[in-house]
């Protein structure tokens, strides 16, 4: 499971969601969120997986990288 530092960007985007409410409701520190985000690290698979879990518990959902397209973000209705 991965998630990309652009990915975790624009969810926390489309939820208006800051680095604060990510870390709140993963049980994560602002700081790994904010490694994370700039590239700094992958955080380990098990937080990766509290990452995700999280946004698509908040409506999120991930879009594969294709031939042509690269990886996103959508908002469930």
């Amino acid at each position: 499971m991965s998630l990309k530092p652009e990915q975790c960007r624009a969810a926390r985007a489309l939820l208006n969601w800051s680095q604060p409410d990510l870390a709140e409701a993963t049980g994560l520190t602002r700081e790994t969120i904010a490694n994370l985000e700039r590239g700094a690290h992958t955080p380990q698979p098990k937080n990766l997986v509290a990452l995700r879990e999280a946004l698509e518990a908040a409506g999120i959902e991930f879009l594969p990288e294709t031939k042509t397209k690269g990886v996103g973000v959508r908002l469930r209705k």
